[in-house]
């Protein structure tokens, strides 16, 4: 599929010229500081050196004094707590947090992660009645429960008082719980609004710790959780987040929990994590508990004390996980065929597809699956207890919450953001619903967000990738959302040396351009180059940076992210 090239608009050329002579560097990684608003000397230091210092103070967010004396009351009359949270990544990560920091210190505590299939996302009737039948009367509860104001009145009725630990957008009515730790509620003046639900569990904890006098060491041994769940959950990596996935990731690599370290090990891979690697190595594995089995198991793991249990549940969790595989990739494959041998829906604008025998924990993933291959809107549907239900994908730029908000009289319940989102409809509307989703995403979508757009940071001479630059260019890091991996674009480069294919459809390659070094490249499924750039003709090229080990051999590899012959 074709994809559009956009370059970013270059900034004031004054100041990129200030501020690079202030830090002695490239202009080009000055553009890139100013795209993202550091504009001083300052500034700049305070994102290359992050420091634990830099984090705020706790009971700068709404409720947390709240919330600390509700805990306190409880420890000190022996009242039972419960820890609850989601069954993905966030939800267990931060449960395994809050959990392993007061068990510590307290012991009549247990945790309760909803079943993915009985119970539904968030806080449920099922999970209140077993605590308030346990004898439960303070439940933490983690990565969810901001709208959920029915569920918090029937717990009061109940007598369980709540907890809510959340970082989604509230809606009009904040649930009526003893405390509300949620920084995008509007009556929150918490500087950092992007945290993940583990990283709201992180700012209760440091919190406690900060008022009961624990050493803050305490607090930031469950930070190897926490970088694993913003590089998860897709959450900004800037300000606060930034410097709590630095100091994360440098636990991962160098002393992770047992849990984090066996987890690592099935992975095949135990050191040199970087975000990326988070998401692709040790998220699915996490996920597949909730997906396949039960999200307990990732929970028991991550909270490990011994390396018996860990290996234990680390090598249950792998094979959920290669189940989960199998399942992802037939259903992928089925959902491919469907579209492809139906005319009328390869010329829709929306992409919606049902299969009542679809294993219901995969079918984000194949939604995602679905929008990289067709790039528009994405619904893959199928029965979960007498119900149709679905997970959503968008593309970038397009509204698909609001989408599905103009169906919302076709749907039983619907939930979620711009670009991912749950729904659940009865049978008898599916059709109905299909047809109206199509009609609103026609009507509501551009010909350009049809097209996937690659961005490009900025324009750069082959030249000036020298070790310095990748230096500086590496201390960016960690990557992700809002502080993505700069993208640049080089001009009449050309082959010089070697082309060919690895695999099937992936290019490699090394390239020059008139009087640079020649530089290995990798282009993923784009090996149907291959014939023109071997040609000889001069071509443009935009990617990545990145360094490549190869059995103890470091080189900086560009990861082409497109090939062009004609003029931008």
């Amino acid at each position: 599929m074709d994809k559009r090239w956009s370059i970013k608009e270059k900034p004031d050329s004054n100041e990129v010229i200030k501020l690079a002579a202030e830090l002695n560097i490239d202009t080009v990684l000055t553009e890139l500081l100013i795209h993202r608003g550091i504009k001083t000397y300052d500034e700049a230091r305070y994102f290359f050196r992050p420091d634990l210092r830099h984090l705020h103070d706790p009971f700068l967010m709404a409720d947390m004094e709240k919330a600390i004396e509700r805990i306190e009351s409880a420890i000190a009359s022996g009242e039972k707590i419960l820890i609850y949270g989601d069954y993905d990544v966030d939800g267990t990560t931060a449960v395994s947090l809050v959990y392993s920091f007061f068990k510590n210190i307290y012991n009549y505590i247990e945790y309760y992660i909803p079943d993915r299939y009985r119970e539904g996302y968030g806080i449920s009737t099922e999970g209140i009645d077993y605590a308030a039948e346990n004898g439960f009367s303070l439940i933490i509860a983690l990565d969810c429960g901001i709208k959920s104001v029915d569920k918090i009145a029937y717990a009061n009725l109940r007598s369980v008082d709540f907890i809510i630990c959340d970082h989604h957008l509230p809606g009009k009515e904040l649930p009526a719980a003893v405390a509300v730790l949620d920084p995008k509620r509007a009556d929150c003046d918490y500087p950092y609004k992007e945290f993940s639900g583990c990283g709201i569990g992180f700012k209760l904890v440091q919190a406690y710790a900060e008022k009961n006098d624990i050493p803050f060491e305490e607090v930031t041994c469950y930070l190897d959780l926490v970088a694993i769940s913003i590089a998860c959950d897709i959450v900004h990596i800037t300000g606060e987040n930034r410097v709590l996935a630095y100091f994360g990731l440098q636990k991962i690599n160098n002393d992770p929990c047992i849990g984090v370290k066996t987890l690592m090990g099935v992975a095949g891979r135990t050191g040199n994590y970087a975000i990326s690697d988070v998401v692709f190595a040790l998220g699915p594995r996490i996920n597949a508990a909730g997906r396949i089995d039960d999200a307990k198991h990732a929970v028991e793991l991550l909270i490990a004390c011994n390396e018996e249990t860990a290996t234990e549940k680390s090598l249950l969790i792998n094979v959920k996980n290669t189940e989960r595989k199998g399942h992802d990739l037939s259903i992928t494959d089925e959902a491919l065929s469907m579209i492809a041998n139906d005319v009328i829906m390869l010329g829709r604008k929306s992409t919606v597809v049902f299969n009542e025998n679809w294993h219901k924990g995969v079918i984000g993933i194949v939604a995602s699956r679905l929008t990289e291959k067709y790039y528009r809107p994405t619904i893959v549907l199928t029965r979960s207890n007498g119900h149709v239900a679905g997970s959503a994908r968008s593309v970038f730029g397009y509204d698909l919450y609001e989408a599905l908000y103009e169906c919302k009289d076709l749907l039983i319940q619907f939930g979620g953001h711009k670009y991912a989102a749950g729904l659940t409809l009865h049978p008898e509307n599916l059709d109905a619903f299909i047809e109206r989703f199509e009609e609103v995403v026609s009507a509501t979508i551009t010909e350009e967000q049809l097209i996937q757009e690659i961005r490009i940071d900025a324009e750069l001479e082959l030249k000036q990738i020298e070790p310095k630059f990748f230096r500086v260019l590496n201390q960016f890091a960690p990557f992700g959302p809002e502080n993505m991996s700069p993208v640049f674009i080089s001009r009449n480069v050309y082959v010089s040396g070697y082309a060919g294919l690895v695999g099937e459809q992936h290019l490699k390659m090394t390239v020059m351009q008139e009087g640079s070094p020649v530089f290995e490249c990798i282009a993923f499924n784009q090996g149907e180059f291959l014939f023109d750039v071997s040609e000889k003709k001069p071509f443009d090229i935009c990617y990545t940076i990145e360094e490549n080990v190869w059995r103890d051999r470091r080189s900086i590899q560009l990861n082409i992210k497109g090939i062009r012959f004609e003029k931008l």
